[in-house]
């Protein structure tokens, strides 16, 4: 290749540093091959910190990305051809150059191609997540077998996977901008749902998303971490800890809770609020609280069946939470988002902020909690975020 070539060979390696810049935590590697010949070199990088461990003719050497392409560039001049495969994930830029000519193509990635007649669907659902497309995401977190196939007994749980993130693709589409969208999974567990969300946000709707995972457990923090490695999200971070040792100042844009117990998901919701988030969901788990310390008189007849005053406490409970998260500046909305049949526990909180406190959702709640003797556990922890220690 001539010096001319080399020069715009470096013009295309440009717009590729500012595209690394920008995406380093979705960079999933470059592959080189030099052409002489009959003869190929071939090189490649994995990333390495802020930059590569770029292996070249049996070397290795960490460099920066920058200085890995200007030394691809002065070896070009060596060879008759060149090709740059740059890859992040679910998009590959290659760009090839010869003694005549410099071009780049994009292509979008597939985990396979889809084969003709081929449909994603399962149990009558168009999946948003798809099994053709999302194998190596849904081999590690259990739902696909090492062939391929979806597991009979994960076939609920990829359903409620996918749902959810049809529940959530819209409002979370709506936080694309410019900058990273950060999202924060308080009791996050094992995280599948961050995985998915993040699979779908970076390599569907190519959005750029940072996750957060807290949990309580060392365990499952470490099972998080084990899979985010597996599957190369650097996009990702997990901290084992209480949700109201986290001290950060980034802005967080999401909060998400996913079947917290009893008041762990009035802590989500308040931390979500304390630091106006532009979106907070919740998926409760069981409802302790209320029914230990509430009273009713009017309904003292019904109250004496246990499993009446349960109910009506999971309903009031969920129902305040609605009241109070309107009277902090959001539009809520509470849904089922699987089916009874599959979990009695299958409600969901969505909430969006407007900004605007609603001063008549305020007094409801204020009479709900004198009628029925009861301070909610939100009212505490959004106090102490705001005000307190936390």
């Amino acid at each position: 290749m001539n010096k001319n070539m080399t020069d715009k060979l470096g013009f295309f390696f440009m717009g590729l540093i500012g595209r690394f810049n920008e995406n380093s935590s979705i960079y999933v590697g470059t592959e080189v091959i030099f052409t002489a010949g009959l003869k190929k070199f071939k090189g490649n990088a994995i990333p390495d910190g802020d930059g590569v461990a770029y292996n070249y003719n049996g070397v290795t050497r960490k460099m920066s990305f920058a200085d890995m392409l200007k030394d691809i560039q002065a070896e070009a001049l060596k060879y008759d051809a060149a090709n740059i495969i740059y890859e992040e994930r679910g998009t590959r830029l290659v760009i090839t150059a010869d003694g005549k000519n410099v071009n780049m193509a994009t292509e979008v990635l597939k985990d396979r191609e889809i084969e003709a007649g081929e449909t994603s669907t399962l149990l009558n659902r168009d999946y948003l997540v798809k099994s053709t497309e999302a194998q190596a995401l849904l081999k590690a977190i259990g739902i696909m077998s090492k062939d391929g196939k979806i597991k009979n007994n994960r076939i609920r749980k990829y359903n409620q996977i996918d749902h959810y993130v049809e529940l959530l693709a819209p409002e979370l589409s709506s936080l694309k901008r410019e900058g990273t969208v950060t999202i924060l999974d308080a009791g996050c567990g094992k995280s599948y749902l961050s995985f998915v969300l993040n699979y779908y946000l970076t390599e569907v709707k190519r959005m750029k998303c940072h996750f957060i995972g807290i949990d309580i457990s060392p365990a499952v923090i470490e099972a998080s971490k084990k899979i985010q490695a597996e599957l190369g999200y650097r996009n990702m971070e997990f901290h084992a800890m209480d949700i109201k040792d986290f001290r950060d100042g980034r802005k967080i844009d999401v909060v998400l809770s996913l079947h917290a117990c009893d008041t762990a998901t009035d802590m989500a919701l308040a931390f979500g609020a304390s630091r106006d988030a532009e979106y907070i969901v919740a998926v409760p788990c069981c409802h302790k609280e209320m029914l230990s310390t509430y009273t009713y008189e009017p309904f003292k007849g019904i109250m004496k069946h246990g499993i009446l005053k349960a109910r009506l406490a999971d309903t009031l409970t969920d129902g305040l939470r609605g009241l109070m998260l309107e009277a902090e500046g959001y539009e809520v909305s509470i849904v089922e988002y699987i089916s009874p049949l599959e979990t009695p526990k299958n409600l969901m909180i969505r909430a969006r902020r407007t900004g605007r406190k609603d001063a008549e959702s305020a007094r409801e709640a204020d009479s709900l909690i004198r009628s029925f003797g009861i301070f909610p556990s939100f009212r505490i922890y959004l106090d102490e975020y705001k005000y307190g220690d936390i």
